[in-house]
């Protein structure tokens, strides 16, 4: 059971409640995600069964988006809902001040992860420092907001007014940290009241699959589970593609590094990335481009048994005469 279930997490279940559904269903061993979603997060998640595992990391730093529920009017001690409130000091923005505020969010900006997420500090988790009454000292990182847009506003209570945001972004950007940011910005507070992911890289929300569809496929057998399942090198597509004699998949399959006969394609710099695939255009491997070969990276084909050398015929006996022979 090898490829990708596009999942459509509902709210509530965590990302490794998920794996451990999928895992059950599937009766696959090997399962695990392309990237945590709160539980009170709803949205695409991507489910790697089987071979498939072992291209996860390659998903894991692929760009998001996202619909942002953001609450203003006070501020939460885990800048989500899931927190205790606590009601701002200041006015209530209006739709215009939050409009104008975007703009200083969008492109390269400095985020400091909320208090309680997985971060370690000194070996510990920081949500686990934060539950103990600790203040975890998290530094600043570097993340990119491609795209910021206001979707909705609603501001029938003018004491907590609710925007609703479309969020492009880098890979670790916390979408809790921007919605505690922005109202900080506008000089009040906010939170985040909900969070929908509608794309992870390639996969998109509207070819998720719901939990009812998964369950009732694994009603009706394996290969009903199989037909959800997206292949092994979808989503892979920002790498190039190089083609394999059947000698060279064998050496790559067995680990050995390939001077492809076909040459590289052009452009092609020293550590850059490929997808290694057969005649028939399936992918046998991830490999990286050194000194003009092809060092295999991640092996997806199972190596070829050794070959055996022919069989030595064995000599005939001498013939001994019979004994009435002269």
């Amino acid at each position: 059971m090898d490829g990708i279930l596009v999942l459509a997490k509902p709210p509530g279940p965590t990302s490794h409640d998920m794996v451990a559904l999928v895992r059950r269903l599937s009766g696959t061993r090997r399962v695990g995600h392309g990237g945590t979603l709160d539980p009170f997060a709803s949205g695409v998640l991507p489910i790697f069964l089987g071979r498939a595992t072992r291209v996860v990391e390659y998903h894991l730093g692929a760009v998001k988006r996202y619909r942002a529920t953001v609450c203003f009017g006070a501020s939460s001690t885990t800048d989500d809902l899931e927190g205790e409130l606590t009601p701002a000091g200041g006015p209530a923005p209006d739709r215009r001040a939050v409009e104008t505020a975007l703009a200083g969010f969008r492109g390269s900006i400095s985020q400091r992860p909320p208090a309680y997420s997985a971060i370690k500090v000194a070996g510990r988790r920081a949500y686990a420092m934060a539950r103990g009454g600790e203040a975890p000292e998290l530094a600043p990182r570097t993340v990119t907001i491609h795209e910021l847009a206001l979707l909705t506003w609603d501001g029938s209570d003018p004491v907590r007014p609710v925007a609703t945001l479309d969020v492009v972004c880098s890979a670790g950007t916390y979408i809790r940290a921007l919605a505690r940011d922005l109202g900080a910005a506008v000089g009040s507070a906010a939170y985040l009241g909900a969070l929908m992911r509608t794309a992870s890289g390639t996969f998109r929300l509207a070819d998720a699959m719901g939990l009812d569809v998964v369950r009732e496929a694994a009603a009706r057998g394996e290969d009903a589970f199989r037909a959800l399942l997206r292949p092994v090198d979808d989503g892979l597509d920002a790498f190039p593609e190089l083609s394999l004699t059947p000698a060279e998949v064998d050496a790559v399959s067995r680990g050995q590094f390939v001077r492809p006969s076909h040459g590289l394609p052009r452009g092609m710099e020293a550590d850059a990335l490929l997808r290694l695939v057969d005649a028939s255009g399936a992918l046998v491997a991830l490999g990286r481009v050194q000194a003009g070969r092809i060092a295999p990276e991640k092996v997806l084909r199972d190596a070829p048994p050794p070959s055996r050398p022919p069989v030595a015929a064995e000599p005939e006996e001498p013939r001994q005469p019979a004994v009435d022979e002269p």
